[in-house]
């Protein structure tokens, strides 16, 4: 069973985390495959020795700001 928040939190398309059982049970309900619930963006994620996350490399001529995480609720983010 998905809690309530849990879906909200799906729904709203900033979901914290899903557990693989949920994801199976929403692909039964839905009569899907789990590749076609999820949207890969591999550009929010870097290799090991490229640049970190949300920034660009000199000389590209456009700087990103970085991303930095926040919570909806308020509460801060546990340190670094």
């Amino acid at each position: 069973m998905i809690s309530a928040g849990k879906m909200s939190g799906l729904w709203s398309g900033q979901p914290v985390s899903l557990k693989l059982e949920d994801l199976d049970v929403i692909c039964v309900v839905l009569g899907c495959e789990i590749g076609d619930l999820l949207i890969p963006e591999p550009g929010k994620v870097n290799r090991p020795g490229q640049e970190e996350a949300g920034q660009v490399a000199v000389g590209s001529g456009t700087a990103a700001p970085a991303v930095v995480p926040k919570r909806r609720d308020g509460r801060s983010l546990p340190p670094v």
